[in-house]
């Protein structure tokens, strides 16, 4: 019998019930339903600081990531994702990017790099291991204009490759989404939604 895949869903929005918080539960639900075990971290519950780039994670060298020196919930965080098949990345476009609280987040994700002092620049430390991601974004503008506007998208594929997601699965991305202070999700959403979670379900 086949091991269910198990999916953390990394949630980086400031309204709890819209757009995005809306998506990540579509997808989260149609892949419980397909046999998943599934998780979801709202970044905005919980302690996270800011990165000081002590660089004391990245002195190490190895395959495992860096021990960070804050003491937060960021180590906690990342033990989920590490034991994680699949990855979800979920923010908001906020001045075409992701927003402070999803970038907060990113830039602890050095601690997966090795990085002693004099070298000229990063290596990661474990290139491809193999987990599948889903990012979902959202923006004011039309999706089409949106997905290509900023660097938001980009950002968020470089971090799925960070925390070891190297098989993408897909992109939904929510155009429009200012229209309303409590949105619905439209129909073709909604089965998109549905539709990728149960292929982030598969073995």
């Amino acid at each position: 019998m086949k091991k269910p895949v198990t999916i953390t869903a990394v949630v980086g929005t400031y309204r709890e019930g819209g757009t995005i918080d809306q998506a990540v539960d579509l997808v989260l639900r149609a892949a419980e339903q397909a046999g998943a075990h599934v998780a979801k971290i709202n970044l905005k519950d919980l302690d996270l600081r800011f990165c000081t780039n002590c660089r004391v994670c990245t002195q190490a060298p190895g395959n495992e990531r860096g021990a960070c020196v804050l003491p937060d919930d960021m180590g906690g965080i990342l033990d989920r994702l590490d034991r994680s098949d699949a990855i979800i990345l979920a923010s908001p476009m906020n001045f075409g990017t992701v927003t402070a609280l999803t970038k907060a987040f990113i830039e602890r994700l050095i601690c997966y790099a090795y990085w002693p002092w004099g070298a000229t620049g990063p290596k990661l430390r474990q290139k491809n291991r193999g987990k599948r991601a889903l990012l979902v974004a959202s923006s004011a503008a039309p999706a089409f204009l949106g997905k290509r506007s900023g660097s938001m998208i980009p950002l968020m594929r470089n971090t799925a490759k960070t925390l070891g997601a190297t098989k993408p699965v897909g992109l939904l991305f929510i155009g429009l989404s200012a229209g309303k202070a409590r949105p619905n999700l439209g129909w073709l959403t909604r089965r998109k939604a549905r539709c990728l979670g149960r292929k982030l379900a598969r073995r």
